[in-house]
């Protein structure tokens, strides 16, 4: 096969392509990836060209350089390497080299936007070692395992490095956004020498009138960072949606840990316990007050029943608070003791937010399943599967691509890297 430029103008490159024809369908497909390949690395060559200075003497800042001729080097583009020769710049005295192009063209460790737009989504999604099989087989690229993870690794500083200078829009929505959903909880990824370790995931979720999900926003923090950045990351979101929506109600919704209330009473008008941690209590309360093999019809009756009157019935809580009371006197073993105790203590520390009936009456957020379902999407997918164990900075990298590519964030980081450049 054979390509060759027959036109070059300003703006427009026109190339030849002889594509041999092969004996079977697939081997012909594969003649055709091969040599749109080789087009495609020529043209990206001739692309990237037009992104390097005249030679002439450039300033940057209060720098001037000069250039101290071109030198080659060899890019990585989606199609093949494109070797070029490019303008590197030094001042008068030495020291460190300067390569516009890179700048101009927005190079990240010698891969092209596009090759690293691709390679860093495909490992937001699957191991080094699927990625790398995933480029072999369906582009006819051969990328090693520690490239894809450094463009990737690239990617991420980037990402996180401008989380608080460029701000991402919200998607416009048809219908009007009646009520904010905030929701925080953690879940453990495996970290080398420091065992398991929790990962903090947050969501903003808005909702119609009906309650029906149009959108939702998604944060992560690894344990590297802790819970105070990821709450930093929290807040600057919250102020985000709290400008654009500043008439909606906004309702918390976690589980029962104190920490997760200390942080949202403050930020949200009503706070609600996530109706499914508690149905897991009235579980174990019914554990407790129905032990054996022959109540076990008796226990399923009535856990139905009293779920059912948590959720539609107004001040059921309080009801089946005292009800879990007056079991004790009949609890003698010191397990099932434990069990009801356990479900008493969380329904007097939860009652407050467990008005489900006139929630669900408003059509109100009563579950925290979003956010639970952010930790296995945004975390456990990826950063849990057999054998995996993360260094903290790994593990940040795989978080932040994860969140801009779930929160619908993706187009518009690569946008503002062409818009902004890729200096950290």
């Amino acid at each position: 096969m054979a390509v060759k430029i027959t036109s070059s103008k300003k703006n427009e490159l026109v190339l030849e392509v002889t594509i041999p024809l092969e004996t079977t369908m697939l081997d012909g497909e594969q003649s055709i990836e091969q040599a749109l390949n080789k087009a495609g690395a020529i043209a990206s060559g001739e692309l990237l060209q037009r992104f390097d200075t005249d030679g002439g003497p450039i300033q940057v800042g209060t720098t001037k350089l000069t250039s101290k001729g071109q030198v080659e080097k060899a890019y990585q583009t989606p199609y093949g390497e494109a070797r070029i020769k490019r303008h590197v710049y030094q001042t008068p005295k030495g020291g460190a080299t300067f390569c516009p192009l890179e700048t101009n063209a927005r190079i990240l460790n010698s891969a092209t936007p596009k090759l690293a737009k691709m390679i860093s989504h495909k490992y937001s999604k699957l191991s080094v070692d699927e990625v790398r099989t995933d480029f072999q087989s369906n582009h006819g690229r051969v990328l090693s395992r520690g490239y894809i993870q450094k463009v990737s690794e690239t990617v991420g500083v980037l990402a996180q490095a401008k989380e608080e200078q460029w701000h991402y829009a919200t998607p416009l929505l048809d219908t009007p956004v009646a009520t904010v959903g905030l929701g925080l909880d953690g879940t453990t990824i495996h970290l080398r020498e420091q065992g398991y370790r929790e990962t903090m995931v947050g969501t903003l979720t808005l909702y119609d009138v009906k309650g029906k999900r149009l959108h939702t926003t998604y944060i992560g923090a690894s344990p590297e960072y802790g819970k105070s950045v990821f709450k930093q990351r929290m807040e600057r979101e919250i102020d985000h949606i709290k400008q654009l929506y500043p008439d909606a109600l906004y309702v918390g919704v976690a589980d029962g840990a104190a920490d997760n209330w200390s942080f949202l009473n403050s930020r949200t008008d009503k706070q609600v316990t996530d109706f499914w941690h508690a149905s897991e209590y009235l579980a174990e309360a019914a554990e407790a007050i129905f032990p054996t093999e022959k109540e076990q019809l008796e226990k399923r009756k009535w856990l139905d029943e009293r779920c059912h009157k948590l959720k539609h019935l107004k001040g059921a809580a309080g009801r089946i608070l005292k009800e879990l009371k007056e079991q004790l006197p009949n609890i003698h073993s010191k397990r099932r003791l434990q069990l009801l105790n356990k479900a008493i203590s969380y329904f007097t520390n939860q009652k407050s937010r467990m008005n489900y009936y006139a929630l669900v009456k408003q059509d109100l957020p009563i579950g925290s399943g979003v956010t639970e379902a952010a930790c296995k999407m945004i975390v456990k997918q990826r950063l849990c599967q057999s054998g995996m164990k993360w260094n903290e900075k790994g593990a940040s990298i795989i978080l932040s691509l994860r969140t801009l590519e779930r929160s619908s964030r993706w187009e518009q980081f690569w946008g503002k890297i062409s818009q902004y450049g890729v200096a950290c």
